[in-house]
């Protein structure tokens, strides 16, 4: 990883969610690199492990972790690691959320059951969190207050809509996280 010496300040922030919401696509949205991306062919030893009924279409997945990188100021640089949303490589969390302030929580609102997991594991690391549910094409909107009760959120947890694919939101989720983060040092 690039360090800059000008930069004074860097922050790490995580965006988490189950397999298949969105991650690698949040992250290319948002990072001023190309982002570093551990895509892998969906093979057939994923049988049994990976759903992929309700994406069809999904070829690859991220085995390890996303990378990204976006600069504020002049002396604040955001870091932006992806994890892997599978079940099978929630051990790399420890790693990845070591020294992370906080993360970006991407929710499929049609399939918020697999969301519950995640944020068991956002909650054990300690991690101050924001919701971004995730707007699919072709899928039915729900009400943020919707999913907020459906997944039991604490009040104080901010929950945005978020298209994944469009740099503008994906950019006000990020912005919705760093307020967060820094209402909650206060």
């Amino acid at each position: 990883m690039y360090l800059d010496p000008k930069v004074s300040r860097s922050v790490k922030v995580l965006v988490v969610g189950h397999f298949a919401v969105g991650k690698t696509t949040y992250i290319g949205s948002v990072s001023e690199i190309e982002p570093l991306q551990t895509e892998e062919e969906i093979t057939e030893a994923s049988v049994g492990f990976d759903d992929l009924s309700e994406t069809p279409d999904k070829t690859t997945t991220t085995v390890a972790m996303d990378f990204g990188r976006l600069t504020l100021s002049d002396d604040l640089v955001l870091y932006i690691f992806g994890t892997p949303g599978q079940e099978r490589f929630k051990q790399m969390w420890e790693g990845l959320s070591r020294g992370a302030l906080g993360a970006l929580v991407l929710v499929d609102p049609e399939r918020l059951e697999e969301t519950f997991p995640i944020l068991d594991l956002v909650e054990a690391f300690g991690l101050p969190y924001v919701v971004g549910v995730n707007t699919f094409d072709g899928r039915t909107h729900f009400p943020l207050s919707e999913v907020c009760e459906a997944l039991n959120l604490p009040d104080e947890t901010p929950v945005i809509d978020c298209d994944v694919r469009d740099q503008d939101s994906s950019m006000e989720a990020l912005i919705t996280l760093v307020k967060h983060l820094l209402s909650s040092l206060g």
